[in-house]
């Protein structure tokens, strides 16, 4: 399937690097939020479904936005969204899933449950595992689903920076746990007996190596530049740019790839504007100043910059007029069909 337009015709601040990129698997898309992250997401998941055979657009956000964005619900189970033959949506709420496991091997054997033995006790000691693995889990799900690209609509930055942060902070913690384990081989047995007939610290051993290996492949994943990136998206005000700044050097700092940043709601700077608006001039003087830092801060990036619209996006056919400013944010084009 060809793309759209050949690469020598694009603007260069545009999201269509993202297109060619063929081996790109995971593409992550965050920021703060009220910044139209998930109108974003779905657009990026929309443009990619011209050119790769299947797509399936995750939501780890607990507001569950693209159901209301598509006007369609989903759920855990992927389901194609309505329009299109290669796109499937599905939302995942990472911290009310009390039952998700911890681990589950994949030949189906008897899994431990987070919330019922004695594996928690020892892990509650690392603050945000049950959050991690339950994103590591559903990387792995996805992963064994027969799709080209998952795009994954994130939570707010916040959220979002412990998760990208923490698998490279558990694995140390982990590590140091197992090496005292070595040292303390000798008194495992009396310190099973200490706890009762049902505490059993081998069995603990296990799963926490078992568990270190598991965040270990979910890091691998996030660091691969070319199979995962990440896109931040913000509005032209200090508080949006602060939150990316932070959020940018943090996935600098964690080896996450990410050279594409979306500024949304930019006011109009054309003939159709109102010269009269005193608001709309202060406006976009204030969002000049900030696009001028962008460009400083983000030289070595794509700056995507998409206008304010006059109305919600929502449903299907907005979601596709919205889907080509990622591609061609400086024109006017008409409805994908």
């Amino acid at each position: 399937m060809d793309p759209v337009l050949r690469e020598d015709d694009l603007p260069e601040a545009c999201l269509q690097n993202i297109l060619y990129q063929k081996s790109l698997k995971w593409v992550f898309v965050g920021g703060k939020g009220g910044g139209g992250k998930t109108t974003v997401s779905c657009g990026v998941a929309i443009q990619l479904s011209l050119v790769r055979e299947t797509v399936l657009l995750l939501s780890v956000d607990p507001a569950h936005n693209i159901s209301d964005a598509f006007g369609q619900c989903f759920t855990k189970t992927p389901t194609k969204v309505e329009g299109f033959n290669n796109l499937f949506a599905m939302e995942v709420d990472t911290d009310n899933d009390e039952n998700q496991t911890l681990f589950e091997p994949d030949d189906g054997s008897e899994t431990v449950q987070l919330g019922n033995n004695l594996v928690k006790i020892v892990l509650s000691i690392f603050p945000g595992i049950g959050e991690t693995m339950r994103y590591a889990k559903i990387m792995k799900l996805v992963k064994n689903m027969d799709f080209s690209v998952i795009v994954i609509d994130t939570a707010s930055s916040g959220h979002t920076l412990k998760l990208l942060t923490f698998p490279s902070m558990m694995g140390k913690a982990l590590r140091n746990f197992l090496e005292l384990r070595n040292r303390m081989g000798p008194y495992l047995n009396q310190i099973s007996m200490l706890f009762g007939p049902g505490f059993n610290v081998e069995e603990i051993i296990q799963k926490i190596d078992e568990l270190l290996n598991y965040i270990n492949t979910f890091n691998q994943q996030l660091k691969n530049h070319e199979k995962t990136t990440f896109i931040c998206v913000c509005i032209a005000e200090f508080l949006s740019l602060y939150e990316t700044e932070r959020l940018f050097q943090e996935l600098n700092n964690n080896e996450i790839d990410c050279h594409n940043i979306v500024v949304n709601q930019l006011y109009p700077n054309n003939e159709e504007s109102d010269p009269n608006c005193k608001k709309c001039s202060s406006r976009k003087e204030l969002q000049r100043t900030y696009l001028e830092q962008i460009k400083d801060l983000y030289l070595n990036c794509h700056v995507t910059k998409l206008p304010l619209l006059e109305k919600e996006v929502r449903g299907v056919p907005d979601l596709k007029d919205f889907s080509n400013y990622l591609i061609y944010p400086n024109y006017v084009y008409p409805k994908i069909e």
